[in-house]
């Protein structure tokens, strides 16, 4: 089975109000739509750096991400992976 990192973007589409802005709402519809029948074909993993970032803001829409994050496994953060992250935001990847 595969592997896909699940990042704050796809929790916040997810559990959102659905925009008024046409190209946010595709995302939003698409995210729904992959969680809810193409998410079981993959192994989901999120990391403490994904459950800090949704646990900030509306204490109603942290509820929401969180709910969703349960069924998913926490990857450990070593060096390896903070080394991976310091060389794509040195190559402009990220901001």
């Amino acid at each position: 089975m595969e592997s896909v990192y699940i990042e704050t973007t796809i929790i916040s589409y997810l559990v959102s109000r659905p925009s008024r802005d046409i190209l946010v709402a595709a995302h939003q519809q698409t995210t729904f739509e992959w969680w809810a029948t193409r998410r079981h074909e993959f192994e989901c993993y999120i990391s403490q750096v994904v459950i800090d970032e949704i646990a900030a803001g509306d204490t109603e829409a942290v509820e929401r991400r969180l709910k969703e994050l349960q069924i998913l496994q926490v990857l450990e953060v070593d060096k390896e992976a903070e080394g991976l992250t310091q060389a794509i935001i040195q190559c402009g990847a990220i901001p």
